[in-house]
């Protein structure tokens, strides 16, 4: 690991003021010295959260002011070729992207800084270098044709991984609805955030931006709520500046699977204290909620030798769930659509899951867009 991926710059920012945020991220390019590796001829690909079609304040979403920041910076470098590119939840498809880029101000922040928003809905194949889960990865095209890739995430928690952060929005260059099927193929957690940490080292983002301005607490990626955090955060590590997000939401970094992992494959320090933290001091929060289905506990603390002939049970009585709100839902499908284990059946204009096949990968949980889904924790082991 070289000494500047240690780096992690943190920018006091209070609001989503077009001159505020431009200022902060003008901060982070000079802590970072990224004038030192972006040259104009450069094609740059930004790739924010865009997970479904919400408003930029529904926090689900990169905001578009950071968006719009870093682009200013880039242009001031004289960057001209600069491309807004993701494969949100579900299909991969311009009606599905239209939507989506108008309702999270990404459409406007394009026309006023004259750049383009992918329209490629292509995909190519890219082999892995020393996966540990995966071989080959399907990319959508833009990742392809990038000289510079810069990871725009919003601190997050999330129900399957704790935290969605630099290395998990990444899963975002995998086509549309190819992502379930890498919840199939990997419905344990530490398996499946192997799995992004193999895809994170395979897309290489040559930095990260978290949007920490208004962050989501509570059963996120789509399911929380918004919470004030006042910063914004870059790194040119994702998993280095994941481990800056832990601390901020207070959890230890065992609790976050791709912290943990990227830890144990060497891709990261291995404590905050490792890391070279830069700029304004950074904020941590003692009462930051985290998801419901965190960590059963039970299943962890118990001895090997029963892991085995108890996980049946356990998986099918004592692990998490998700629970249908029947008068919240509206019948879109959504859930059913996202679904890799395909257990979701829409009965009546109502989502109703088969539990004999539900692998609790959450997908139906974060793709709602109305909230009808939520976690039910079993509450005898809730250490």
């Amino acid at each position: 690991m070289q000494d500047f991926e240690r780096d992690v710059s943190v920018t006091l920012t209070k609001s989503y003021d077009k001159n505020e945020v431009i200022t902060s991220i003008r901060r982070h390019f000079k802590l970072l010295k990224l004038h030192e590796l972006i040259k104009p001829e450069m094609k740059v690909l930004l790739k924010p959260n865009l997970l479904m079609k919400r408003k930029p304040e529904e926090t689900t979403t990169t905001h578009p002011a950071v968006v719009g920041g870093i682009i200013a910076c880039l242009k001031e470098l004289g960057v001209t070729d600069i491309t807004i590119a993701d494969s949100p939840g579900g299909p991969y498809t311009k009606h599905a992207l239209t939507g989506i880029y108008e309702a999270s101000g990404m459409r406007a922040i394009a026309e006023e800084y004259n750049i383009k928003l992918n329209c490629d809905f292509g995909s190519f194949e890219r082999v892995v270098d020393n996966g540990v889960m995966v071989k080959t990865f399907t990319l959508i095209n833009p990742v392809k044709d990038a000289d510079f890739i810069i990871d725009i995430a919003k601190l997050k928690t999330h129900a399957m991984t704790t935290i969605s952060g630099g290395v998990k929005n990444l899963f975002g260059t995998v086509p549309g609805l190819m992502k379930p099927e890498f919840h199939w193929r990997f419905p344990e957690k530490d398996n499946f955030c192997n799995m992004l940490l193999d895809l994170c080292s395979t897309i290489n983002p040559d930095v990260t931006f978290v949007d920490a301005i208004v962050s989501m607490e509570g059963n996120g990626p789509s399911g929380g709520t918004s919470k004030n955090t006042d910063m914004m955060l870059a790194s040119r590590s994702p998993y280095n500046i994941d481990i800056a997000l832990c601390k901020i939401i207070g959890i230890k970094v065992d609790d976050a699977p791709t912290v943990n992992n990227a830890i144990k494959r060497g891709l990261s320090v291995s404590d905050f204290s490792m890391l070279n933290m830069i700029g304004d001091t950074i904020q941590c929060f003692d009462d930051y909620k985290i998801p419901q289905v965190k960590s059963l506990g039970f299943y962890d603390a118990m001895p090997k030798f029963l892991m085995k002939p108890m996980k049946p049970i356990i998986n099918r009585f004592l692990t998490s769930k998700p629970i249908i709100q029947e008068k919240k839902c509206i019948g879109c499908a959504k859930c059913s659509e996202s679904c890799p284990a395909d257990t979701i059946s829409i009965i009546d204009k109502k989502a109703i899951i088969d539990y004999s096949k539900c692998i609790k990968c959450f997908c139906c949980h974060e793709m709602c867009p109305v909230k009808a889904i939520e976690i039910k924790r079993f509450k005898m082991f809730d250490f």
